[in-house]
């Protein structure tokens, strides 16, 4: 018997699901430290399943690697200002070159091996000197990932028209796809950019 941990590495991020031996003795809101498609990464773990038949489920190449220590925490806390000065150099350097893109995010993997920069834009941008110059400027591997509407209502957050936090930044973990029957029971604009954005 297995525990499966679903683990958060952003505060609305969504939630991966990792199969763990029970050594550490990890719960519910513990920080741990994982390997990931992207890299190392450091989350919360947000659902436990204690007691859970593995059968014919394989480990993956994802995993728990601990549970964090204090000076994970405390390198952690430097990250997140690390990537504030990464956006706010971003910014800058997309001004400069006039792109017209949206920085949304911004994300050091917790090795500090990549940083990932979140953008929206309504057009193609040829964005290959942006990469040379952030990776001239930092010194590591540089990422620019364009993401959908959606995904930055996600990431930013904010009120529904129901006056609560968007479903997509608390417990939602995929977005369904929303179709002009739905929109015209909550009797919204039918247009492109409500059905993808807020409303």
């Amino acid at each position: 018997m297995h525990k499966i941990l679903g683990v958060r590495f952003r505060e609305v991020g969504k939630i991966s699901y990792f199969i763990y031996e029970d050594n550490d003795k990890i719960k519910k809101n513990d920080m741990v430290i994982a390997q990931t498609k992207k890299g190392i990464e450091c989350g919360t773990v947000v659902v436990i399943c204690d007691n859970f038949p593995v059968g014919n489920i394989t480990q993956p190449d994802e995993k728990i690697i601990r549970k964090a220590r204090e000076d994970d925490l405390k390198s952690l806390s430097l990250k997140k200002q690390e990537e504030e000065n990464a956006s706010k150099i971003c910014k800058e350097k997309i001004l400069t070159q006039d792109l017209k893109m949206k920085l949304v995010d911004t994300e050091y993997l917790f090795d500090r091996s990549k940083i990932i920069f979140y953008f929206v834009s309504e057009a193609r941008v040829d964005f290959r000197n942006l990469v040379k110059e952030l990776a001239r400027t930092f010194k590591t591997r540089i990422e620019l990932r364009q993401i959908k509407i959606r995904e930055e209502a996600r990431m930013l957050n904010g009120l529904g028209i129901c006056g609560k936090s968007f479903c997509c930044s608390t417990f939602l973990n995929d977005f369904e796809p929303v179709s002009l029957k739905m929109a015209k029971n909550l009797g919204v604009n039918l247009s492109p950019s409500k059905l993808t954005g807020t409303f």
